[in-house]
């Protein structure tokens, strides 16, 4: 029986940050999926896995970020790079969470970062990302419980926290490399590539409508 349902951030409640990795890579000449290339090179302690576990503040993921880039051959505006991870508030799925909230229990489960310049994606647009994120039972951040996903110890904290077992929990991510441990802990996943598609499967796993 599911009792929670566990939903990434960026990728899933927000549109994917990779989509504006892609046009920020076609202004400027690089080829596609370059950003995602080098943050899968050395993925568990490059520049992006150190931000979003805190180890690093913004200019410190500036100038390592730049500086793995380089290393790769690649010539990276770094701050372009965070600016892309802004995305878009997908409806649906603020309504399939809102839904979903009504009978389980939820959990935001998100590798960020905190980035305490004025202006910078922590600021604005804040009193609608304080709205979603209060239709969470429990929030947890990568930056602030100093381990990301797809780290086992971040799935079980979530767990802690709602008081659940893995095997009853739906989690959905848009990252396979972030759904396998989790399905190796016994919880259903679902990779949401189009949100239709994945909303669809999640209906069928809650056996509620959601739309």
């Amino acid at each position: 029986m599911i009792s929670a349902v566990l939903f990434d951030f960026g990728g899933v409640i927000l549109s994917s940050p990779f989509d504006a990795f892609n046009v920020y890579e076609a202004e400027v000449g690089l080829a596609k999926d370059t950003i995602r290339t080098i943050n899968a090179t050395n993925p568990d302690d490059n520049a992006w896995a150190r931000f979003e576990r805190g180890d690093l503040d913004p200019a410190g993921f500036v100038e390592v970020f730049e500086r793995e880039a380089r290393a790769l051959g690649h010539e990276v505006d770094a701050r372009r790079v965070l600016d892309s991870l802004r995305g878009h508030v997908r409806p649906e799925m603020v309504e399939a969470l809102r839904r979903c909230g009504e009978r389980f229990k939820t959990a935001c489960l998100t590798n960020n970062f905190r980035d305490p310049s004025p202006g910078g994606p922590a600021e604005d647009r804040a009193h609608e990302m304080a709205t979603i994120m209060a239709l969470f039972d429990e929030v947890v951040e990568s930056s602030v419980v100093g381990v990301r996903k797809p780290e086992p110890r971040f799935y079980e904290i979530a767990c802690e926290r709602l008081g659940v077992e893995p095997d009853a929990c739906v989690f959905l991510d848009d990252l396979g490399v972030n759904l396998k441990p989790a399905r190796a802990m016994g919880m259903t996943t679902i990779k949401v590539m189009d949100p239709a598609v994945a909303l669809a499967e999640l209906e069928a796993v809650v056996g509620i409508p959601l739309r």
